[in-house]
């Protein structure tokens, strides 16, 4: 324990604050006599890395501005495919010296699109009016849950066959420089990825093979997507620095050099406001748009200017194959969700060498955001969340080298943790992790096993073993970042980082002058980081050229439609095109699944599984690749149910209420939509068995359709029987049961659970003597059999097993 002076007047008071466990000897960061930062190191030589590499060009340059080449002005209807094809023209145009393309720019007005817009090609910007009411509002209209907009490249890295093993014993935190034993083809600016593989050893050293937690070797692997700038015999210096430790003990690391022809570059959105319609009547209505912006496979992208509105999932995402981005001067406002897990992610980063500055968030869970095994350094500047609903901070496992750096959490914490099991599987989410002068309710810094975490000139209350310095105080320099980028790039690249409104004046002891001019002052609120935001975007609309470009000529072509190939029953034999359709069944997972990417492949294709945000095999399958996999592959048949349960926290196969909606991706989703009101038993609100999920309706009637394209059947179980059967967890989550619903179905509640442990309600499931469950049965079969009354190749069962 010690003890702080608090003066007032000629009375002093003493504040007992309990000291966390690590206190730093010395400062961890500090200016010398010249003013440059010096480093304090452990005797490893780990440090606090060097974070002026994040953002566009790694900050080397400013973000361009893209010529205007076409216009586009909103219609009545859907403008969507007007947009689309403006973009798409663009994207044939050659690049310039700088790596552009050209703009769409859309002019003043209210567009509605039902679909996505895709930006897929280098060098491409959509460009907006301004995001204030009298500029450019893009509405996301419909029922689909999608991305607004959709910045991704193909994921084709192609690596050299040689992999070169990291010859030094120890590589420290924020080194840039390793040795690797042969060299051999390697050259200044070649493209390499240096991998620190997670061991077993490595995994038991930290405990990722805690009860709970269960890391399997692989999973965690950290990849850097770096640049070689310097080769001394066997020295290799790299761009950027490494955010966690590679240890001889556990595994080393690797270098292997890569092309990657289909990544694309200096994309950038715009001076636009972004909203997503959905119904009125449901404040937590998701069916609708989930993400304004995502991003992936991508490098030196820029997302600026921009104010979203009623987003489900968040307001921009950035995933793993995301490099060099900067998400700059945004607001986002009014979510429309369930109030649970997964939701409102709204500034997400599952990239490296990403900057999130000046941003503003209000009532988001997990704010600003870091995904699995981030490989950093990333950084979060100058940002607030307002009336926050959750904790920001690293959220999956082993996000290293995250900066979250004058961060304000109104109402909530900032954490770099164990997770342990929240979300499943997470264990350790944050190392090697800087908060600096931020705020929240609570900070929660923990020291992980061959890691470190700090937290410096914070003020909150406080946990954990991590390095704390200057607690409730101000520290020098300001800004980290900023200075960081002072020493590397000069003062005029670090204008780009903007102006702060932390003002660490000393009051504490005031002159009576000093008094009375902070009294003067204190008669009006102080300037909000909202305020700040919005004047640069009507500064940076004042200062647009005036103008638009020509007028885009959208081509009026009615797109071709794919021809259908009829499926009949023919004698007791299943005939494509008057041939016998055989060939195999394709069954999907019931319950299991992953969000990593390097897993979420295994568990195969599930087309009603949702993963928020995340396009790919095993999460959220894109059902054209699925099709035309079965196709390829000799699978005639996809048979179908819904999920066991929704949320695989279930996974456990416990039947316990859950405390709260933390629910675990992916989500196996029910075909009954949520009420918006009460609490089931896994914490989001009751279902409405009268109601339909749209978004799980849609994707089988859209399954349905890509099968009569490529002859392909589709077995449809109107219901699954694992859920009234065997182990009592799979009834705790059943949209039948009466504690999850608002329809009274009349099942015994509580469950008569047998033994506490199984459940047996076929017979009362399948009795339709019972009036109340006869029509919800009836209504139900109905909806099953109208979904695909304009397919020709849907087999319908009664039930799964």
């Amino acid at each position: 324990m010690f003890r702080r002076p608090l003066a007032f007047g000629l009375l002093t008071a003493y504040l007992v604050i309990a000291a966390p466990a690590a206190l730093a000897a010395e400062p961890s960061v500090h200016t010398d006599a010249d003013g440059r930062l010096q480093y304090a190191a452990d005797d490893q030589g780990n440090r606090i890395p060097d974070f002026s590499t994040c953002g566009y060009s790694r900050g080397d340059r400013s973000i361009p501005n893209a010529p205007a080449v076409v216009s586009v002005q909103p219609q009545p209807g859907d403008d969507g495919a007007t947009i689309q094809a403006a973009i798409d023209y663009v994207s044939t145009l050659p690049l310039n010296a700088a790596g552009l393309r050209g703009a769409v720019v859309l002019s003043p007005g209210r567009f509605e699109v039902s679909g996505q817009l895709s930006l897929i090609h280098s060098g491409v910007v959509l460009r907006g009016a301004g995001a204030a009411e009298e500029g450019t509002v893009i509405v996301a209209t419909g029922v689909s849950r999608r991305p607004l907009i959709n910045i991704c490249g193909e994921n084709d890295r192609e690596y050299d066959e040689t992999t070169l093993n990291v010859g030094s014993e120890y590589v420290p935190v924020g080194a840039t420089r390793l040795e690797v034993a042969q060299p051999g083809k390697l050259r200044v600016g070649d493209e390499v990825v240096v991998t620190r593989p997670s061991t077993e050893a490595w995994i038991k050293a930290v405990g990722g093979d805690a009860f709970g937690v269960g890391w399997r070797t692989g999973s965690r692997d950290i990849r850097w997507d770096r640049r070689i700038t310097a080769l001394r015999d066997k020295v290799v210096e790299l761009d950027a620095p490494l955010t966690t430790a590679l240890d001889e003990r556990y595994g080393g690391g690797t270098l292997r050099s890569y092309r990657w022809p289909g990544r694309i570059e200096n994309v950038g959105v715009e001076d636009l406001r972004l909203e997503s319609a959905y119904a009125k009547d449901r404040p937590r209505d998701e069916e609708h748009a989930w993400f304004g912006v995502t991003v992936n496979h991508a490098r030196d992208v820029w997302i600026r200017r921009m104010e979203f509105r009623h987003f489900a999932g968040g307001a921009v995402h950035l995933l793993e194959g995301v490099s060099r981005a900067t998400v700059e001067d945004c607001i986002s406002m009014a979510p429309i969700s369930e109030v649970g897990g997964y939701r409102r992610h709204t500034f997400f980063t599952q990239g490296q060498q990403t900057l999130i500055v000046r941003c503003w968030s209000e009532k988001g869970r997990h704010d600003f955001a870091a995904g699995h095994a981030a490989a950093g350094p990333n950084a979060f500047v100058n940002c607030v969340a307002q009336q926050a609903l959750a904790e920001s901070g690293p959220i999956e496992s082993w996000a290293s080298g995250v900066l979250y750096d004058n961060v304000r959490i109104d109402g909530n914490e900032l954490r770099l943790e164990n997770r342990w099991s929240s979300p499943p599987g997470v264990g350790w989410s944050a190392a090697n992790c800087v908060l600096w002068q931020c705020q929240a309710s609570t900070i929660r810094c923990f020291r992980p096993p061959t890691a470190n975490n700090w937290a410096i000139g914070t003020w909150a209350e406080y946990a954990g073993d991590g390095t704390f310095e200057a607690r409730s105080d101000f520290v020098q320099p300001l800004s980290l970042f900023r200075a960081q980028v002072v020493e590397r790039l000069g003062e005029e690249a670090a204008r780009r980082v903007g102006p702060f409104l932390l003002d660490p004046i000393g009051s504490t002891n005031p002159t009576v002058e000093e008094a009375a001019s902070f009294t003067a002052g204190s008669k009006q609120s102080p300037p909000q980081l909202i305020e700040l935001i919005r004047g640069r975007m009507h500064q940076a609309a004042a200062e647009r050229p005036s103008g638009d470009p020509a007028m885009f000529d959208a081509s009026n072509e009615p797109a071709a439609k794919a021809p259908k190939r009829r499926l009949t029953l023919d004698n007791g034999w299943l005939l494509v095109d008057g041939e016998v359709k055989t060939g195999r069944r394709l069954s999907p997972s019931w319950w299991r699944g992953a969000m990593r990417p390097d897993e979420a492949p295994a568990f195969g294709p599930s087309i009603t599984k949702f993963a928020p945000g995340r396009v790919g095999v095993g999460l959220t399958d894109d059902l054209a690749q699925v099709a035309r996999h079965m196709g390829e592959t000799g699978v005639a048949a996809y048979d179908h149910h819904y999920g066991l349960w929704y949320d695989r926290r279930r996974d456990d196969h416990l039947m316990v209420r859950r405390a709260d909606g933390t629910v675990a991706p992916p989500f196996f989703e029910q075909p009954f939509a949520r009420t918006g009101r009460g609490k089931a038993w896994d914490g989001l609100s009751k279902y409405d068995l009268t109601k339909w999920n749209p978004w799980y309706w849609n994707r089988l009637r859209q399954f349905a359709q890509l099968g009569d394209q490529h002859g392909l059947a589709l077995l449809h179980q109107h219901y699954f029987q694992h859920n009234i059967l065997e182990a009592g967890a799979h009834w705790a989550d059943s949209p039948w049961r009466p504690a999850n619903n608002v329809n009274g179905t009349g099942f015994p509640e509580p469950p008569p659970y047998v033994g506490d442990k199984r459940i047996f309600l076929a017979e009362q499931f399948y009795d339709v003597s019972h009036p109340r469950r006869r029509a919800l049965h009836r209504r139900y079969i109905r909806q099953c059999l109208d979904n695909f009354r304009d397919s020709s190749n849907v087999i319908h069962f009664t039930s799964a097993e």
